[in-house]
């Protein structure tokens, strides 16, 4: 399967609008959750790959030393420091830098997300935690009358796979429930946007729905972690 192009240096508001719509209307939030998982590992210096603007940063504040990581200048430029703009296949960091690595859907814009984990396998200490999350492929059935997201090379279906690869132990945690409800046509419109659709789609889908709409959200958090020595 085929990465997701990004366009977050060209339309970070596009970024923008879709976080907001999930942050406006979503019964429970995935940050949180990870934020959450980081407290009860005791993670102290974390790694977040595919920082974006800081939304990981600011669930856990105060916390763990996050380093922010992204290839989107336009993105960091709005995270606290430390950031470092790289790419999650190349860290530019020394083995067993940190005691956890996040990756919250970010490696589905990859087209060998494999050699991005490896190289978060490199940078953990051991006894160390990588987070990763991955939407499904089945996301969203609501709407697909007017846009399906199409497969990825790093969905919920087969993340587990590529995770376990490089390490020895992978817990998933999936969701599977109507957690997000679109109040009216332009929540149902932003959405959309958000999640990469064509305008037009998203405009039909729009004047089309009747609102408010629950929406059907799948995918899984994935906890790997490394052996201790």
């Amino acid at each position: 399967m085929a990465g997701v192009t990004s366009d977050y240096d060209s339309a970070p508001e596009r970024y923008r609008l879709g976080m907001a719509v999930t942050r406006r209307h979503s019964s429970e939030s995935l940050y949180a959750e990870v934020a959450a998982r980081l407290t009860v590992l005791g993670a102290r210096r974390v790694l977040d790959v595919g920082c974006a603007d800081g939304v990981l940063r600011s669930a856990v504040s105060p916390g763990p030393l996050v380093v922010g990581l992204d290839t989107a200048a336009a993105l960091l430029r709005a995270h606290p420091p430390p950031v470092v703009r790289a790419d999650a296949a190349h860290l530019p960091f020394p083995d067993a830098s940190f005691d956890a690595v996040t990756a919250l859907n970010v490696l589905y814009h990859l087209p060998e997300p494999g050699q991005a984990v490896r190289e978060a396998r490199r940078v953990l200490r051991a006894g160390g935690t990588l987070l990763a999350s991955a939407i499904a492929r089945d996301d969203s059935p609501e709407l697909w009358p007017f846009w399906r997201r199409p497969a990825t090379s790093f969905d919920a279906e087969d993340a587990p796979a590529v995770l376990g690869e490089a390490f020895g132990r992978v817990a998933v945690h999936r969701w599977d429930a109507p957690l997000l409800t679109l109040p009216d046509a332009a929540a149902v419109r932003d959405y959309l946007l958000g999640r990469q659709a064509p305008s037009d789609a998203a405009a039909r889908a729009a004047r089309a729905v009747r609102t408010p709409l629950p929406v059907t959200e799948r995918g899984a958090l994935l906890v790997a972690s490394t052996d201790r020595t």
